[in-house]
């Protein structure tokens, strides 16, 4: 530690920087020991109260029935429904289970079982929660309707109906203070349910019955007007059915199917005339006439044709085209192709007579079917007549043998209801409670208050934005944390300032209420807070070897952090250790330790930067330590510009004088944040000494100052925690708790 470890003038709003935002489990585990006792006194009290709530409940009990949707139907004496069988689907299941919800099946149940007589419907109910209800409660009577749906809402409430997974069970529950009333309750909910589709499917089918009956009398008339409507036409029209059919539609399709196999033949006819008329006008017939035509000779002549062309080729190449030979193979060629000709023009003459016989018998045929067209065309006109009503009577028809069909289905229902829901498990008295499950309310009670007492936890950490460990004062300010300085004020001891609210003159009483804090090193050398003065002494040594470091200011961020008692108890120290010391009281605003130290009214600083007094004269000395004091001065009189004084020449030249008589010269320099005082010291304190309040001063103060104060704050020697609470601090940093201490203190003598 030689030299101050600061950030770098580039790094300087490192002060605002935070921790990391992943943290380990390891500092989750520091938050959990450092607020053990506000975790373990929520989750105590989360406990006690759910202890209390299971002492003070009532035990309540539910009973269970099952019920299925069958799927089969009954055969025996059962039709198709009126209405509709309706297909059992998981829609279908859902629905039923809201039946089952209904006000409608919960009022039957409570007039049947008569529960607005019953005090668990209609009372108060038991336990703490009842009796709160019976004080709140007015004595008036309620009226029937009053009592019935408060009896509803309380069985609606103590009811569940579910379907047990994807199958057609739906399971029926109830709870009350009562086992056996729960079962009977559970199993009347069954019952009532299937009174209620028996009821509802006898006046379904009773009022399709008889609206059924008077329906059927009207078919039953129309359906026979139409059917004497039908038979009154056939007379008018002479129109006669053979075998389903209309003679003339008959007569009519048989000549329709003749034109279509002549138009087929005249066809066939034209294709192979226009064939053999390609074919003709061909010079050589090709190979394929005589496969398609099916001539033996056309197909015999074009072989010869071939066989001469091919020696006739062979002469003309071997002895010239001149050739007698070549000449006679030529004109035997010729021949052969007019051969072939003529056959194909009498195969021409025989197709040409085929195709004009084909159309004259077309022509016969469509002349025959026009005929008929006419005659039928007022045979249609009545047909389409007849037709629409014959489709009339067949509709009446059928409607009267449907209704007809389906009135004695309903009256075959209305002897014989049934219904698909059955129950196969019915509700019998529960041995065990069902509420209050003590497990689970005491797991979930410890469970609630443990997140519950972590949140606390949480919101206490994150809301205590004081410094309480050397590491935030180095991670937050980028400084050193020189020492933690044990809080020594005695339990129960008077603040300073409310024993001059009390006045001074009290005697050996305000010694007993108030220990002496500013000889504290002296009069405790071997105590914890000693010790602690003793590191900012190393601290001030260690930085000399670096610098010059003899004009020491102490300062604070607020008032009554103990800056004056840091300040004076290192004076004593380094006095008490032979070095010349002087102490100045610069607090000019405040100054306490003149009114602690010196006389009243005595002269002091002020005095001699005015150069009213001389040094010597207005030094006071400790004649223990030798400890030489320098007063504020002028007390009484309230300072205006006290920084216009500390700034001034006279008061440079008083610090240079000072450091030719004396070793160290220590300031106690006011706070920060309310005056600027300290900043214009800058000029001949060579360190300051910062001290903050363990657990009290806020860390964004605390920033805010010395972020505003660079030239402080590059000649800062450290920070100093005072007034730490060595019990508390043990569960911030377990190495700076009492319990590490203790031992060595109690086996060499030392004291907290």
């Amino acid at each position: 530690m030689l030299q101050v470890t600061k950030t770098p003038e580039t790094e300087r709003d490192g002060f605002e920087s935070s921790a990391s935002p992943t943290e380990s489990l390891a500092s989750y585990l520091e938050i959990v020991r450092r607020q053990f006792p506000t975790i373990l006194t929520i989750v105590a009290v989360s406990l006690l109260l759910a202890v209390l709530y299971l002492f003070t409940a009532v035990p309540q009990f539910t009973s269970t029935a099952s019920m299925v949707i069958d799927t089969r139907k009954v055969q025996l004496f059962q039709q198709q429904s009126i209405l509709g069988d309706i297909g059992v689907d998981s829609a279908t299941i859902e629905t039923q289970v809201e039946i089952l919800k209904s006000e409608n099946i919960s009022l039957a149940v409570i007039r049947e079982l008569r529960l607005t007589e019953d005090p668990e419907f209609v009372g108060s109910g038991g336990g703490l929660l009842g009796a709160i209800a019976r004080l709140l409660s007015s004595a008036d009577e309620k009226s029937e309707l009053e009592l019935t749906r408060t009896a509803l809402e309380r069985f609606e409430k103590n009811r569940t109906i579910k379907r047990l997974g994807l199958t057609y069970v739906m399971e029926i529950g109830f709870t009350s203070i009562d086992p056996q009333k729960a079962a009977r309750i559970a199993n009347a909910i069954a019952d009532a349910y299937i009174v209620d589709q028996l009821e509802a499917k006898y006046q379904a089918t009773r009022r399709a019955s008889v609206w059924l009956q008077d329906r059927i009398k009207e078919l039953r008339t129309q359906a026979s007007v139409a059917q004497r409507a039908v038979v009154d036409f056939k007379q008018t029209n002479n129109i006669v059915d053979t075998g389903g059919r209309l003679m003339n539609e008959q007569q009519l399709a048989e000549v329709n199917s003749q034109l279509i196999m002549a138009r087929a033949a005249s066809a066939e006819a034209k294709a192979r005339l226009d064939r053999i008329n390609d074919i003709v006008r061909q010079e050589i017939p090709d190979a394929s006439v005589g496969d398609a035509l099916k001539n033996d000779t056309i197909v015999k002549l074009r072989n010869q044709y071939v066989d001469m062309a091919n020696k006739e080729a062979i002469w003309s190449a071997k002895y010239g085209r001149d050739h007698l030979a070549a000449v006679n193979l030529r004109t035997q060629m010729g021949e052969i192709k007019r051969n072939i000709t003529d056959e194909l023009k009498r195969i021409q003459e025989s197709y040409k007579s085929d195709y004009d016989i084909a159309q004259t018998r077309e022509e016969s045929i469509r002349s025959s079917l026009t005929g008929l067209v006419s005659e039928s065309q007022s045979t249609n006109q009545a047909q389409v007549q007849l037709r629409e009503l014959e489709s009339n009577a067949q509709s009446y028809q059928a409607m009267y043998d449907n209704f007809l069909q389906r009135y004695m289905e309903s009256v075959q229902q209305q002897s014989f209801p049934i219904t698909e829901a059955r129950v196969i498990s019915a509700a019998s008295k529960p041995l065990k409670k069902s509420y209050p499950k003590t497990l689970i309310i005491l797991a979930a009670s410890l469970f609630g208050g443990l997140l519950l007492s972590f949140g606390a936890a949480m919101a206490r950490e994150l809301a205590d934005n004081v410094f309480r460990t050397g590491s935030q004062i180095e991670d937050t300010l980028g400084t050193n944390c020189i020492a933690i300085v044990p809080d020594i004020r005695a339990p129960g001891a008077r603040s300073p300032a409310m024993l001059r609210r009390l006045g001074r003159g009290q005697g050996a009483d305000a010694k007993v209420l108030e220990p002496d804090l500013l000889r504290h090193v002296v009069a405790n050398p071997l105590s914890r807070f000693s010790e602690a003065i003793r590191s900012l002494k190393v601290a001030i040594d260690l930085n000399s070897i670096v610098r010059e470091n003899r004009v020491i200011a102490v300062t604070s961020t607020l008032p009554n952090e103990g800056k004056s008692t840091i300040s004076t108890n290192l004076a004593q120290l380094i006095a008490h250790s032979g070095a010349k010391v002087l102490l100045i009281d610069s607090d000019l605003r405040n100054p306490s330790l003149s009114r602690e130290l010196a006389p009243k009214d005595a002269a002091g600083l002020v005095d001699v930067v005015g150069k009213k007094v001389r040094l010597q004269d207005v030094m006071i000395r400790d004649p223990e330590t030798g400890l030489a004091f320098l007063p504020a001065g002028s007390t009484n009189t309230r300072l205006l510009h006290t920084n216009e004084i500390l700034a001034s020449k006279a008061m440079n030249e008083l610090v240079a004088t000072l450091k030719s008589q004396f070793d160290y010269v220590i300031l106690d320099m006011p706070p920060m944040a309310p005056v600027v005082d300290v900043r214009v010291t800058s000029n001949y304190v060579e360190s300051y000494v910062f001290v903050v309040q363990w657990g009290a001063t806020k860390i964004d103060v605390v920033k805010h100052n010395l972020k505003s104060a660079p030239e402080l704050y590059d000649r800062l020697l450290g920070v100093i925690l005072n007034k730490a609470d060595t019990k508390l601090l043990a569960r911030y940093e377990s190495y700076q708790g009492k319990y590490y201490y203790s031992k060595y203190y109690a086996r060499y003598g030392y004291t907290e």
